[in-house]
């Protein structure tokens, strides 16, 4: 059966079809509420279904939300998916969702895919990336964000600002203390073991993974302990799980009666630490006995990691409903810092 159009439902309400349009579609200029009812029970009686487009005409909204996020598996990224999902519900929107892998070519593919369909806003959520291989990327994505903004789109982005974007209005960032938190972590660490002290991070140029290096070597400084050896792999467990082998080359168990100087692990996101505790026990090595692993963001799937892993507790989820808030008009000043807190558990426990 063939749906139904504006011009039927026009004809049987006994209006022109711009008049049942206006009443359908959420234009502002709307005929007398006794015209509105005839329009709205005669498409109802034909099962007429509004015209998406039409409407995003009328309302000069769409109501789309576009989320940009590195890996929608990784439980970072969907705790942040929930934070922009629950707002977007609350304000009648729908969210859109594209995963990049976390590259600024792909970005910029997603953000000209989401302006070409009038989203009202975008938000970003991943590490933005300094590495001189990326330097045209990060251009040609700051580029298409400030054609965006001068159209009148919104952006929130999660963590740092976009590498080179040169429009003021329409930009919102939610900034993530890294540096301060991951100081945090090592200063709290730094009061319960002695070293040597491993930092397993990404590849250099991903901000987010060298602010936490820079906020961690800090912390150790302040305790006046040498700096930590860092191992560079991918920012994803399986660069995790690979730093983890590398590491269980040179670590041997310690057998009872030993000193209790044992390598204590900084991973710097909480995937990464999980991959290397799995490489550690897979090469015989048990935490927290032979080596203490911390990670960072406290993500969900932590709750049935044994042992518990300390690690710094981010809000995810409120950070993804902060950076979507700022981009709706009235909520604006939401925009701001993010506050963490340092959570120790079993797998730093001294043994």
């Amino acid at each position: 059966m063939a749906a139904s159009t504006l011009a039927e439902v026009a004809k049987l309400a006994g209006v022109s079809p711009a008049t049942a349009s206006r009443v359908l579609n959420g234009s502002s200029r709307k005929p007398g509420e006794d015209i509105a009812e005839r329009v709205r029970q005669a498409a109802e009686s034909l099962g007429y279904v509004p015209n998406a487009q039409a409407q995003a005409l009328a309302k000069s909204s769409t109501g789309l939300i576009g989320l940009v996020v590195h890996d929608i598996a990784d439980p970072y990224f969907s705790a942040i998916a929930r934070g922009v999902q629950q707002v977007a519900r609350e304000q009648h929107r729908m969210v859109l969702l594209a995963t990049t892998g976390g590259t600024p070519v792909d970005e910029r593919e997603a953000v000209a895919a989401f302006a070409a369909r009038r989203a009202d806003s975008i938000v970003i959520a991943g590490t933005r990336s300094t590495r001189t291989e990326d330097a045209a990327a990060n251009l040609e994505l700051a580029a298409e964000l400030d054609r965006y903004c001068r159209n009148g789109g919104q952006v929130a982005v999660v963590g740092q600002p976009i590498v080179g974007a040169q429009e003021t209005d329409g930009y919102h960032v939610v900034t993530i203390p890294n540096i301060a938190l991951a100081e945090k972590l090592a200063t709290s660490l730094a009061g319960l073991h002695d070293g040597p002290f491993v930092i397993i991070a990404g590849p250099a140029g991903l901000a987010t993974s060298d602010e936490r290096i820079e906020g961690f070597q800090r912390g150790l400084a302040k305790a006046s302990l040498s700096p930590a050896e860092v191992i560079r792999a991918g920012f994803n467990r399986e660069g995790g799980f690979e730093a983890g082998k590398e590491l269980a080359s040179r670590i041997q168990p310690r057998q009872s009666g030993e000193p209790a100087l044992r390598h204590c692990i900084f991973a710097a996101n909480d995937v990464m630490a999980i991959g290397a505790a799995a490489s550690l026990r897979e090469n015989g090595l048990r935490i927290p006995r032979d080596v203490a692993i911390a990670g960072f963001d406290d993500i969900e799937t932590l709750r049935d990691f044994r042992p518990s892993l300390s690690t710094v507790r981010l809000p995810l989820e409120e950070i993804g409903s902060l950076a979507t808030l700022s981009t709706v008009e009235h909520h604006r000043e939401t925009s701001g810092q993010i506050t963490g807190q340092v959570i120790l558990r079993r797998s730093t426990e001294p043994s």
